[in-house]
Protein backbone atom coordinates (compact mmCIF):
# COMPACT_ATOMS: atom_id res chain seq x y z
CA UNK A 1 0.00 0.00 0.00
CA UNK A 2 1.47 3.69 -1.03
CA UNK A 3 2.49 5.54 2.06
CA UNK A 4 0.54 9.23 1.95
CA UNK A 5 2.87 11.69 2.06
CA UNK A 6 3.48 13.76 4.80
CA UNK A 7 2.69 17.59 5.04
CA UNK A 8 6.14 18.14 5.12
CA UNK A 9 6.95 16.12 1.87
CA UNK A 10 4.61 18.07 -0.03
CA UNK A 11 6.13 21.21 0.32
CA UNK A 12 9.38 19.75 0.24
CA UNK A 13 8.65 19.02 -3.32
CA UNK A 14 6.57 22.02 -3.96
CA UNK A 15 9.91 24.31 -3.34
CA UNK A 16 12.15 21.50 -5.39
CA UNK A 17 9.73 21.99 -8.55
CA UNK A 18 9.40 25.14 -8.30
CA UNK A 19 12.19 25.96 -7.66
CA UNK A 20 12.05 27.87 -4.43
CA UNK A 21 14.36 28.01 -1.12
CA UNK A 22 12.31 25.53 1.36
CA UNK A 23 12.75 27.67 4.27
CA UNK A 24 11.92 30.91 2.64
CA UNK A 25 9.01 28.94 0.71
CA UNK A 26 7.89 27.63 4.64
CA UNK A 27 8.32 31.38 6.16
CA UNK A 28 6.30 32.84 3.44
CA UNK A 29 3.41 30.37 3.97
CA UNK A 30 3.30 31.83 7.98
CA UNK A 31 3.62 35.38 6.46
CA UNK A 32 0.66 35.10 4.69
CA UNK A 33 -0.94 33.50 7.65
CA UNK A 34 -0.55 36.92 9.17
CA UNK A 35 -1.07 39.38 6.52
CA UNK A 36 -3.21 36.89 4.21
CA UNK A 37 -1.10 37.55 1.04
CA UNK A 38 2.84 36.91 0.67
CA UNK A 39 5.34 36.28 -2.22
CA UNK A 40 8.08 33.67 -2.75
CA UNK A 41 10.74 34.44 -5.82
CA UNK A 42 7.56 33.62 -8.77
CA UNK A 43 4.80 32.25 -6.27
CA UNK A 44 2.40 34.65 -4.69
CA UNK A 45 0.67 32.43 -1.27
CA UNK A 46 -2.74 33.18 -0.28
CA UNK A 47 -4.23 32.63 3.27
CA UNK A 48 -7.65 31.58 2.36
CA UNK A 49 -9.13 30.71 5.60
CA UNK A 50 -9.10 28.43 8.34
CA UNK A 51 -11.05 25.43 9.21
CA UNK A 52 -10.83 24.00 12.65
CA UNK A 53 -6.64 23.94 12.98
CA UNK A 54 -5.99 24.24 9.47
CA UNK A 55 -4.99 26.78 7.48
CA UNK A 56 -6.11 26.41 3.34
CA UNK A 57 -3.27 27.69 1.08
CA UNK A 58 -3.25 28.84 -2.21
CA UNK A 59 -0.44 28.79 -4.74
CA UNK A 60 -0.74 30.66 -7.96
CA UNK A 61 2.98 31.32 -10.18
CA UNK A 62 1.73 34.54 -12.45
CA UNK A 63 -1.94 33.82 -12.74
CA UNK A 64 -1.68 29.77 -13.11
CA UNK A 65 -3.00 28.04 -9.99
CA UNK A 66 -0.19 25.36 -8.75
CA UNK A 67 -1.35 23.93 -5.78
CA UNK A 68 -3.98 24.20 -2.89
CA UNK A 69 -3.45 22.47 0.24
CA UNK A 70 -4.10 22.54 4.08
CA UNK A 71 -1.58 23.12 6.45
CA UNK A 72 -1.93 21.83 10.41
CA UNK A 73 -1.54 25.09 12.86
CA UNK A 74 0.86 22.98 14.72
CA UNK A 75 3.02 22.48 12.34
CA UNK A 76 2.92 25.85 9.87
CA UNK A 77 4.17 27.53 13.49
CA UNK A 78 6.44 24.65 15.06
CA UNK A 79 10.18 26.60 14.81
CA UNK A 80 11.59 22.75 14.76
CA UNK A 81 10.31 22.30 11.43
CA UNK A 82 12.68 22.58 8.65
CA UNK A 83 11.59 21.94 5.13
CA UNK A 84 15.32 20.65 4.32
CA UNK A 85 14.73 17.67 6.89
CA UNK A 86 11.86 16.36 4.21
CA UNK A 87 13.97 16.66 0.60
CA UNK A 88 15.10 12.55 1.14
CA UNK A 89 12.07 11.18 -0.53
CA UNK A 90 11.70 8.84 -3.40
CA UNK A 91 9.52 11.04 -5.03
CA UNK A 92 11.92 14.48 -5.06
CA UNK A 93 15.03 11.86 -6.15
CA UNK A 94 12.83 10.82 -9.34
CA UNK A 95 11.90 13.88 -10.34
CA UNK A 96 15.36 15.40 -10.04
CA UNK A 97 16.44 12.58 -12.13
CA UNK A 98 13.68 13.04 -15.00
CA UNK A 99 14.56 16.86 -14.91
CA UNK A 100 18.18 15.81 -15.58
CA UNK A 101 17.12 13.45 -18.36
CA UNK A 102 15.15 16.54 -19.87
CA UNK A 103 17.43 19.42 -19.29
CA UNK A 104 18.26 21.66 -21.94
CA UNK A 105 21.96 21.74 -23.14
CA UNK A 106 23.30 24.90 -24.21
CA UNK A 107 26.87 22.93 -25.24
CA UNK A 108 27.86 19.99 -26.46
CA UNK A 109 29.91 19.20 -22.91
CA UNK A 110 26.69 19.34 -21.24
CA UNK A 111 24.98 16.42 -22.63
CA UNK A 112 24.36 13.11 -21.34
CA UNK A 113 22.78 9.52 -22.57
CA UNK A 114 18.73 9.76 -22.06
CA UNK A 115 18.61 12.87 -22.43
CA UNK A 116 15.56 14.78 -24.25
CA UNK A 117 14.43 18.30 -25.46
CA UNK A 118 17.84 19.35 -26.34
CA UNK A 119 18.53 22.25 -27.71
CA UNK A 120 21.83 23.82 -28.92
CA UNK A 121 23.48 25.86 -31.98
CA UNK A 122 26.49 24.52 -33.65
CA UNK A 123 28.70 23.66 -36.51
CA UNK A 124 28.58 20.83 -39.23
CA UNK A 125 31.96 19.57 -39.83
CA UNK A 126 31.38 17.21 -42.10
CA UNK A 127 28.74 14.29 -43.46
CA UNK A 128 29.36 10.76 -44.03
CA UNK A 129 28.00 9.39 -47.58
CA UNK A 130 24.25 8.09 -47.54
CA UNK A 131 23.22 4.99 -47.04
CA UNK A 132 20.43 3.16 -47.62
CA UNK A 133 18.93 1.20 -44.95
CA UNK A 134 16.11 -1.21 -44.02
CA UNK A 135 14.65 -0.15 -40.45
CA UNK A 136 13.35 -2.50 -37.58
CA UNK A 137 9.53 -1.41 -38.83
CA UNK A 138 10.85 -2.57 -42.39
CA UNK A 139 10.63 0.71 -43.99
CA UNK A 140 13.49 1.75 -46.56
CA UNK A 141 15.41 4.58 -45.38
CA UNK A 142 18.07 6.94 -46.04
CA UNK A 143 20.70 8.03 -42.93
CA UNK A 144 23.44 10.00 -42.84
CA UNK A 145 25.80 11.01 -39.78
CA UNK A 146 26.91 15.11 -39.62
CA UNK A 147 29.79 15.49 -37.25
CA UNK A 148 29.00 18.97 -35.38
CA UNK A 149 30.60 21.18 -32.63
CA UNK A 150 31.00 23.62 -30.73
CA UNK A 151 33.84 25.52 -28.52
CA UNK A 152 32.96 22.46 -26.24
CA UNK A 153 33.17 18.74 -28.36
CA UNK A 154 31.95 17.53 -30.91
CA UNK A 155 29.13 14.92 -31.58
CA UNK A 156 27.51 12.54 -34.05
CA UNK A 157 24.11 14.18 -35.59
CA UNK A 158 21.89 11.56 -37.41
CA UNK A 159 19.86 12.68 -40.35
CA UNK A 160 17.01 10.66 -41.91
CA UNK A 161 15.69 11.13 -45.22
CA UNK A 162 15.25 14.74 -46.24
CA UNK A 163 17.07 16.13 -43.64
CA UNK A 164 20.77 14.50 -45.23
CA UNK A 165 20.02 17.30 -48.40
CA UNK A 166 19.72 20.05 -46.03
CA UNK A 167 23.01 20.78 -44.67
CA UNK A 168 26.59 20.41 -45.48
CA UNK A 169 30.07 20.93 -44.07
CA UNK A 170 30.53 24.55 -42.55
CA UNK A 171 26.83 25.69 -41.58
CA UNK A 172 25.70 26.78 -38.35
CA UNK A 173 22.61 24.97 -37.41
CA UNK A 174 20.27 25.72 -34.42
CA UNK A 175 19.30 22.00 -33.14
CA UNK A 176 15.50 21.87 -31.02
CA UNK A 177 14.14 18.85 -28.94
CA UNK A 178 16.57 16.48 -30.05
CA UNK A 179 17.78 13.42 -27.97
CA UNK A 180 21.34 11.54 -26.94
CA UNK A 181 21.56 8.08 -26.93
CA UNK A 182 24.21 5.80 -26.89
CA UNK A 183 25.52 3.93 -30.26
CA UNK A 184 28.74 1.69 -29.97
CA UNK A 185 29.63 3.20 -27.22
CA UNK A 186 29.09 6.80 -28.05
CA UNK A 187 26.90 9.66 -27.88
CA UNK A 188 24.75 10.76 -30.68
CA UNK A 189 22.10 12.91 -31.31
CA UNK A 190 18.76 12.07 -33.03
CA UNK A 191 15.74 14.45 -33.28
CA UNK A 192 12.90 12.09 -32.90
CA UNK A 193 9.51 13.21 -34.56
CA UNK A 194 9.43 16.69 -32.62
CA UNK A 195 12.63 17.70 -33.31
CA UNK A 196 13.68 20.44 -35.83
CA UNK A 197 17.14 21.28 -37.36
CA UNK A 198 17.10 24.77 -38.97
CA UNK A 199 20.23 26.23 -40.65
CA UNK A 200 20.93 30.12 -39.29
CA UNK A 201 24.03 30.93 -41.02
CA UNK A 202 23.94 34.15 -42.93
CA UNK A 203 23.04 33.86 -46.44
CA UNK A 204 20.86 30.48 -46.16
CA UNK A 205 18.04 30.79 -44.74
CA UNK A 206 16.37 26.87 -44.48
CA UNK A 207 15.07 25.20 -42.09
CA UNK A 208 14.36 21.30 -42.36
CA UNK A 209 10.54 20.38 -41.19
CA UNK A 210 10.14 16.68 -39.51
CA UNK A 211 7.15 16.16 -41.70
CA UNK A 212 8.27 13.11 -43.28
CA UNK A 213 8.61 9.82 -40.22
CA UNK A 214 11.60 9.53 -38.66
CA UNK A 215 12.59 6.11 -38.19
CA UNK A 216 14.82 4.23 -35.78
CA UNK A 217 17.32 1.48 -36.60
Amino acid sequence: MRKKKSVGEYLAFLSVKYEVDPEEFLYSLRSAEEHKESRCAKLSIQCRGKTKKKFIFLIKRESEVIAQFRIDEDFLFNENNHLRNFMDTDEIRRYLARKARTATANSIKDLRTGMTHVNLKAEILDVTETTHVITRYGNHASLAKASIGDETGTIKLCLWNGQIAGVSAGDIVQIENAQVSAFRGENQLSLGKKGTLSNVEIGKPHAISMDLPNPMI
